[in-house]
């Protein structure tokens, strides 16, 4: 007796693979992480992010139009600065170095990417923490909304079309998007940074902007435990008026990115955070996995997931392999 069903069938050759491939991964669904440092020199590498740099205002041109070229999604770029302070203020300057790289990029490519920037002053405060603090040590939500709606005014005012508000404090997106109106953008967009856990997948990331952080952020970023809480945060953000949310990170919670697909009406995003790409680079460099294939397959099953758009620090060299098909 043989099987009357054989789905094999429909995996005999390249071409039946692919036209009955369920899940599609192109580069117009990536989007390239990139970091700018104030007053460098030349690129430096990411020592625990092989082959990612910390970028001088001039490589970050160009490599945001080699980026433009491989057909990608977006940029998402991240300031580091050289003097911090307690209230982050460096984040609100307009000549300050995120302001001033999205000038630069803007003035470089037009509107011929997406260029995104992250509203959080993590990057530029003293203690590390995505928000001011008060007499007691703790971030304190309300007067971190005053700076984060200033900030995304001054991003999109330098050229961002899209603000990430990846601080995961209460009420931020609505704070945000009044901010804007306000000031006279309402068309530009707000990614919502709608569910970021407190992981320890974010190591590599405090390398790669010179984090200067003391003690966790367990009081505002979500326990990796909970699971309806993240989609409580999801429905807030989008009655807040978020154009997108995103899941961070992605690759252990991707029941996370499908629960929050079934119930959002906007794109959802996911980002694959610098730890999963360091682990990957690692194990590949050790010759215990196809490196090329398992970025590949990681990409594939944040996208299967349920995610529209994939923040990864792979966006262009993927996109590369992804043209040759």
């Amino acid at each position: 007796m043989f099987p009357e069903q054989r789905p094999r069938r429909l995996r005999g050759t390249p071409a039946l693979r692919r036209l009955v491939a369920e899940t599609s991964l192109e580069p117009r669904q990536l989007v390239l992480p990139m970091f700018v440092k104030e007053g460098a020199a030349e690129p430096t590498p990411i020592t625990s992010m092989p082959g990612v740099v910390q970028h001088t205002r001039d490589s970050l041109r160009k490599a945001v139009v080699e980026a433009v070229e491989a057909g990608i999604g977006g940029v998402m770029l991240f300031g580091i600065p050289v003097e911090y302070d307690a209230d982050g203020t460096g984040g609100l300057d307009p000549d300050g170095v995120l302001n001033a790289a999205l000038r630069d990029v803007r003035a470089e490519v037009g509107d011929g990417t997406v260029i995104m920037s992250d509203v959080c002053i993590d990057e530029f405060t003293d203690h590390g923490h995505c928000g001011v603090l008060d007499e007691h040590g703790q971030v304190d939500n309300d007067r971190t909304l005053r700076i984060y709606g200033e900030m995304a005014v001054a991003q999109i005012e330098a050229g961002a079309h899209v603000v990430g508000s990846s601080g995961m404090m209460d009420g931020q997106v609505a704070a945000i998007r009044a901010a804007l109106d306000r000031a006279g953008h309402p068309e530009a967009a707000v990614l919502a940074y709608a569910v970021k856990y407190a992981s320890a997948f974010y190591g590599p990331f405090r390398e790669a902007v010179d984090s200067q952080l003391i003690g966790d952020r367990k009081t505002y970023q979500q326990d990796p435990a909970n699971a309806r809480e993240a989609l409580r945060e999801a429905r807030l953000d989008l009655d807040e008026g978020a154009d997108m949310v995103m899941v961070k990170p992605a690759m252990a919670y991707l029941d996370i990115v499908r629960a929050v697909k079934d119930i959002a009406d906007v794109p959802v995003a996911a980002y694959q955070v610098s730890g999963e790409y360091a682990m990957i680079e690692a194990a590949a460099a050790n010759g215990w996995i196809d490196r090329d294939r398992a970025v590949l397959e990681t990409l594939t099953g944040i996208r299967r997931a349920g995610a529209d758009i994939v923040l990864t620090y792979w966006a262009v060299e993927a996109a590369g392999w992804l043209n040759q098909r």
